[in-house]
């Protein structure tokens, strides 16, 4: 029976160094290569030598980041991301790929990965576009969201800032956003325009006329025919629920 086999791609050596050797802790049977961290060298390699196991890819490597490698190399490989910026770690990787580390490597957190590589991999998991779906994820992290508004007032403008913003309501056809404060300014996008330009992690669509921070949920609460209902801070003059068919997202959305 042929040994497993798990290639590294990282740029800094030492932290290269580090995940060999918890690997090869882990796993003395596996056969463990760790190579260059940057995007020309990694396809170069993988032009030429059969393609292993397992990847663990670093998402920013010296001359580029993991989209650059993936879209050339096209492995064959299951991917574990393994990153030192947090914000990289979403759903999308967790879905699309086996899992994600953060760095600096936490050894439980490393055999937990590993665990469910080999949980997968009996179960057939790799699906048919599974480069491309990964690929896809890398494109819609870089995408960049809205970080302000313009306000205009009676005899001037301001910037109002995302970040300050607790949730935005619909009433009338026209679209409000309550700040942190509880003060109230018309913004003139509709709640659908909004959506797909706020950040997902930080914002979710709890109905067809609220979408609220994560910040501004100070609880929620079971209601009626199976919604939620949310208590928001500043509170909200009416009630805000979530959509029964909207319920498992958000506890997936509020658990992450």
């Amino acid at each position: 029976m042929s040994k497993l086999t798990a290639a590294i791609i990282e740029d800094e050596v030492p932290a290269a160094r580090l995940l060999s050797s918890i690997i090869t802790r882990l796993r003395p049977d596996w056969e463990v290569t760790v190579l260059p961290g940057s995007v020309e060298d990694a396809i170069a390699w993988f032009k030429t030598q059969p393609h292993p196991d397992i990847l663990f890819l670093d998402i920013q490597l010296s001359d580029g980041n993991s989209f650059d490698f993936l879209t050339a190399a096209q492995p064959s490989s299951l991917i574990i991301f393994t990153t030192a910026y947090d914000q990289y770690a979403i759903r999308a990787f967790t879905v699309n790929s086996i899992d994600y580390i953060l760095k600096p490597v936490d050894e439980k957190r490393l055999l937990d990965a590993i665990v469910k590589y080999e949980t997968l991999k009996g179960k057939d998991y790799k699906q048919e576009n599974y480069i491309g779906d990964l690929i896809q994820s890398l494109q819609k992290q870089e995408k960049s969201y809205r970080t302000r508004f313009l306000i205009a007032g009676v005899d001037k403008f301001w910037a109002l800032q995302v970040s300050d913003i607790a949730y935005f309501y619909s009433e009338n056809k026209i679209t409000f956003a309550v700040t942190k404060s509880g003060q109230e300014h018309i913004i003139d996008l509709s709640l659908t325009r909004l959506e797909e330009q706020l950040d997902p992690q930080r914002f979710f669509r709890a109905n067809r006329q609220v979408i609220v921070c994560i910040d501004a949920i100070v609880h929620a609460a079971p209601y009626f025919n199976g919604k939620i209902i949310l208590h928001v801070k500043p509170p909200h003059k009416d009630k805000i629920t979530v959509s029964e068919e909207k319920v498992s997202s958000f506890k997936l959305w509020l658990n992450f």
